[in-house]
């Protein structure tokens, strides 16, 4: 049997609204080879009904999470290069095709653009320089110019390098892509990033990341610490230069628990300052410096300003 040359993974939960959208931008692709896997977390809509329609392979499963969802999924995949389609967002048609164009020189990783689409506004285009074969120390550093870094969803991802790393998406946990994606890109080898813009990320009312629930706010923080421990971890393991990365990953921990209120962000920045977050940061620039001051003083005041 031949390998395709993409798995594309769709978790679904309870997106029925959403659904057909995102399987026809599937089957509409240019580019043909491409195998499709739909995982069925346990909804209870009529996203079942939906799915029986398509040609596609489906894994039923009782409600376990996006984690564990996009994690059988690659159990099931055979393809070359894995790319996460969450299943109220779509691809635009010739995503597959201009991704395949960046394969020549067989990489860990490439990178698209990304559109937000909205309702009741306009779409935001994030175009960015292209580059190809930089390894994953300078793709890393380059990346963290722009908008969406940890996004699964960003990139298509070699199979064999995925498995042979194994990479797994935390069980049970908020900003998953956070606790994996910037592991996926430091230690690829060669890392492409093409102009086309080819995912539509939905912004719509009610999802998981966009919910007012502050007992889920304390939720999203703390696991996003644990990530940051466990990006920590996993990177002091390596002998690659983690300085950029570091940053990042503090720099984005420290915005993080500006979305805590009072007493739990004051309790948040004490542990901060205990686990020295604040010394990761860059301080390469008289920008930089003064930056770091103000963050390390008052981070709500310098990011909410």
């Amino acid at each position: 049997m031949k390998k395709p040359k993409f798995s594309i993974i769709v978790p679904v939960y309870n997106t029925e609204k959403y659904l057909k959208r995102c399987l026809d931008s599937i089957k509409s692709q240019t580019f043909k080879d491409y195998e499709v896997i739909i995982v069925n977390d346990g909804s209870t809509d009529n996203s079942s009904d939906i799915i029986s329609k398509y040609p596609y392979k489906v894994i039923n499963q009782e409600n376990q999470g996006l984690s564990m969802a996009r994690n059988n999924g690659v159990k099931a995949s055979i393809g070359d290069y894995l790319i996460f389609l969450d299943s109220d967002d779509y691809i635009e048609r010739d995503l597959l095709k201009e991704i395949n164009k960046s394969l020549s020189n067989n990489p860990d990783l490439v990178r698209y653009q990304i559109k937000e689409v909205f309702d009741n506004k306009d779409d935001i285009n994030y175009e960015e320089i292209p580059f190809d074969n930089k390894n994953g120390v300078e793709a890393f550093k380059f990346i963290t110019n722009y908008h969406f870094v940890e996004n699964a969803w960003a990139y298509a991802i070699k199979r064999e390098f995925y498995l042979k790393e194994r990479f797994s998406f935390k069980k049970g946990t908020y900003h998953e892509d956070f606790g994996l994606i910037p592991l996926v890109i430091i230690k690829s080898k060669i890392v492409n990033s093409i102009n086309y813009v080819g995912y539509c990320y939905y912004q719509r009312d009610g999802s998981i990341m966009n919910s007012s629930d502050y007992s889920k706010t304390k939720k999203k923080v703390k696991d996003f610490y644990d990530h940051y421990l466990y990006l920590t971890k996993e990177i002091n393991k390596t002998k690659l230069d983690k300085t950029y990365f570091m940053s990042f990953i503090s720099n984005s921990l420290i915005l993080k628990i500006t979305e805590l209120k009072s007493k739990d962000y004051k309790d948040a920045l004490i542990r901060l300052k205990k686990d020295k977050v604040f010394d990761n940061l860059l301080n390469d620039s008289l920008g930089r410096k003064i930056k770091n001051i103000l963050v390390k003083i008052s981070p709500r005041l310098y990011y909410r300003r």
